[in-house]
Order: C-alpha cells, then sequence, then structure tokens
C-alpha cells in the first residue's frame, strides 16, 4: 500500500504569522496524538521568508486523511485562523510514492 502524501504552502499576512504558528502547532499536536493513520504531519516556516509555511503529511490511506479533515481539532484550526489574512494557499496530495535514496 502506498503511501499518500500531502504537501502545500501557506502564505499568511505578517502581522498574523503568530497567531498562525500557535494554531498551526496545536492542531500538528492534536492530529499526530488523534488521528488514527497519520504517519506524519507537520507545518515549517521558511526561514526566509516569515509566515510562508510548508505544509507536509503523511496518511496510510485516503481514509484516514479524510477522517483528520472531519476531526474535531481541525474545525478549532480552521476557527482559530477565521480572522488570519491568508495571501496564498497551494496544497495537493500525491500517491504512488516509491521513496528511494537521494542518490539513488
Amino acid at each position: 500500500m502506498d503511501v499518500l502524501v500531502v504537501t502545500g504552502v501557506i502564505e499568511v499576512a505578517p502581522e498574523d504569522a503568530e497567531t498562525f504558528r500557535v494554531a498551526a502547532a496545536r492542531a500538528a499536536k492534536a492530529t499526530r496524538s488523534d488521528d488514527e493513520g497519520c504517519l506524519l504531519y507537520a507545518f515549517y516556516e521558511d526561514v526566509e521568508k516569515p509566515g510562508t509555511f510548508r505544509v507536509y503529511e503523511e496518511w496510510r490511506d485516503e481514509e484516514a486523511l479524510a477522517a483528520h479533515a472531519r476531526a474535531p481539532h481541525m474545525d478549532t484550526f480552521r476557527n482559530a485562523l477565521s480572522d488570519v489574512e491568508i495571501l496564498r494557499r497551494e496544497i495537493g496530495k500525491h500517491d504512488g510514492m516509491n521513496p528511494r535514496g537521494l542518490t539513488d
């Protein structure tokens, strides 16, 4: 079975970056502890572009990802971002990944 990978970028207004950081940290912690089928879930802030966050997730399957989207902590996350100005959001999912070493 192939792992489902979600990757993307979210850019927020500079004045909203701290709100996003706090909400994302809470969502990531809840997702990793509560969501069955979550293999990895993380946000990373671009060190050269504060307020630009990279998203990286790994899921056991499509059903696990769908359940995650319906989880109460994701409602909390979305509500926490209701006043955040999102300048750009590009998120996609990928399947059929065949991991190889970097030099392979």
